[in-house]
């Protein structure tokens, strides 16, 4: 049994999260979680929801509701939508925790300690119609790298370019939408990354397994135009984590907090310890501290491309720098992006299919399925109803909850309830037992690799063997003339059910609990034995038969819901 640290992307707190996002972290991080429990690992999956800075702010002043009150709700909302799509996080914390505000200002003075902290005074935007200073998401304008007119004072979501607000062509703030706008000066703090360049290209050059998406960002960042540059880490914001050394106040930056991007990566860490004081654990330090035993776990982080400047720069500066024994990534899944019938999908904006609404629509496995099975790993992808409503039908209601229905259905009419006594197993059977077996060795080996499109895809062709293997034998014919070799075929066929719900699990955990509990069998244990697995359920084993595992989306629902989602949600 190996141990594996899991953390994904923490999603903003301003708003319900869109598919697009729940695929670029959650969700595939949740598949591995679960793939790596089933296998025997011991496994921590670490989650929280950002709740400091500019969106914050924003979107509490829009809700007309104080930030922290806004944020205490929103978290509980993000909460019970997480439960409602199963991710199967150990604690899913807050990046506002008291944890955070102390670790955060610890790794503050220990950077400062190491020379890697630097007042810099700098002109920002301040604003006459706020009267305010207007730091990142306060103001939109035009990028200067690819000309974007919605760019953000931080970064650039048509681009990916990391960007200061003084960055921006025709600038304009987000509060009034005022233009009138002059550069003042002021003082900051800033972490210097430059420092620790060649530490990290050093770092980032011994990951020879990362995905290219990972790297070829990393090295971009590291290596085009003036090279890796410091990053400012405090903000003129009244909602934060207060600007300290540790416990003592920092002179010069009061009333300062720090930016949002130094202390979110920070959460993952102070995760841990809430889950710790949440009574759900007793030693956090275990998969954090290398001095304290993790240096044997492997971590392992899933984020959108957009974060991966962060989590392979100046997160690790942070931890590299503080020189402190804390653990360090040791593989970045980074995704491209779901995009939206034709265009982006957009919190801010409105624009997609929203967390909360799929599940309205329909349960959790339906979306789990298409989502995995389309993840944008090597390019962007496209979320159409066309192409949701072919995957839906095809994969889950053709394949997999048909052959549970009509093996099920068979033998009740047949037999009975039960598994039957049948004749010896022959070669047919063999070569099944063979096919599945290479096929499950290539979907294991997609997973360890968390190559996830490829994995559906085995997974998926698994389910196919089981179908095949039913139409050439036709149970249903053999049993006019040899009903010991149909019961014996429909023996094999139920084994297959429970099969197939212990290895689907980690994509479509409901709908394998439920094929499981039809089978009455409490076995979940991983198939490393084709041949001994399809034996579980003796002759004379009760089973009961499932409800419908996945219903058909009909073309009259396709239709309603894509009118339904062709523009923006309030």
């Amino acid at each position: 049994m190996a141990r594996h640290l899991i953390t994904s992307a923490i999603p903003y707190i301003n708003g319900i999260k869109h598919l697009g996002n729940l695929v670029g972290s959650q969700l595939p991080a949740d598949l591995y979680a679960r793939y790596l429990r089933a296998r025997g690992h011991e496994v921590m999956f670490l989650c929280a929801t950002d709740e400091h800075g500019t969106p914050a702010e924003l979107a509490a002043a829009k809700a007309g509701k104080p930030v922290a009150e806004y944020c205490a709700e929103m978290h509980e909302v993000q909460a019970e939508i997480a439960k409602g799509f199963r991710l199967s996080f150990d604690h899913f914390g807050r990046s506002s925790s008291d944890q955070n505000k102390q670790l955060t200002q610890h790794f503050a003075k220990v950077l400062d300690d190491q020379g890697l902290i630097a007042e810099v005074s700098e002109t920002q935007m301040y604003s006459h119609a706020d009267g305010r200073y207007l730091p990142d998401r306060y103001i939109e304008g035009t990028c200067p790298n690819c000309g974007f007119e919605d760019a953000r004072g931080d970064q650039c979501d048509n681009c990916t370019k990391q960007l200061d607000p003084v960055d921006l062509i025709n600038p304009r703030s987000t509060i009034s939408g005022s233009t009138d706008l002059e550069m003042r000066e002021t003082k900051h703090l800033y972490l210097r990354q430059s420092q620790m360049k060649d530490q990290l290209d050093a770092w980032i050059d011994s990951k020879k397994d990362w995905p290219v998406l990972t790297t070829s960002i990393a090295k971009k960042w590291l290596h085009d135009g003036d090279g890796l540059q410091d990053r400012g880490i405090t903000r003129d914001l009244d909602w934060g984590v207060p600007v300290q050394k540790g416990d003592a106040p920092w002179p010069g930056m009061e009333g300062k907090v720090f930016y949002v991007w130094f202390d979110a990566p920070i959460e993952y860490i102070a995760c841990a310890q809430e889950w710790v004081d949440a009574g759900k654990g007793d030693d956090w330090a275990r998969w954090w501290r290398t001095d304290k035993g993790a240096e044997d776990v492997t971590y392992t982080q899933f984020m959108g491309k957009d974060n991966v400047p962060f989590h392979t720069l100046s997160f690790p500066s942070t931890i590299l720098g503080s020189g402190e024994p804390w653990k360090l990534v040791d593989y970045i899944k980074s995704f491209n992006y779901l995009n939206y019938d034709g265009g982006q999908f957009s919190t801010s904006r409105g624009r997609g299919v929203f967390m909360d609404q799929a599940l309205e629509i329909l349960p959790s496995d339906y979306w789990r399925w298409w989502l995995l099975s389309n993840v944008p790993e090597s390019s962007d992808s496209e979320f159409t109803w066309d192409s949701f409503q072919q995957g839906v039908n095809k994969d889950l209601a053709d394949v997999l909850g048909n052959f549970a229905s009509r093996v099920t259905k068979f033998c009740r009419s047949k037999f009975s309830e039960a598994v039957p006594a049948g004749k010896p197993r022959g070669a047919r059977e063999d070569q099944l037992v063979n096919d599945l077996t290479a096929k499950l060795r290539e979907y294991e080996a997609h997973m360890e690799t968390i190559e996830i499109r490829k994995a559906a895809a085995s997974l998926r062709a698994a389910w196919v063997l089981g179908n095949e293997y039913l139409q050439e034998v036709a149970p249903w014919s053999t049993f006019k003339t040899d009903p010991e070799q149909a019961a014996m075929q429909i023996g094999l066929a139920l084994n297959l059910i429970r099969l197939y719900a212990v290895i689907s699990a980690p994509f479509i955990p409901d709908a394998a609990k439920e094929l499981r509990e039809a089978m009455q069998s409490d076995d979940d244990s991983w198939p490393s034995d084709v041949a001994a697995a399809l034996e579980i359920l003796p002759q004379g084993h009760a089973f009961t038969v499932p409800d419908v595992t996945f219903r058909k989306i009909t073309d009259a629902e396709r239709e309603e819901w894509q009118e339904r989602f062709a523009g923006t949600r309030a």
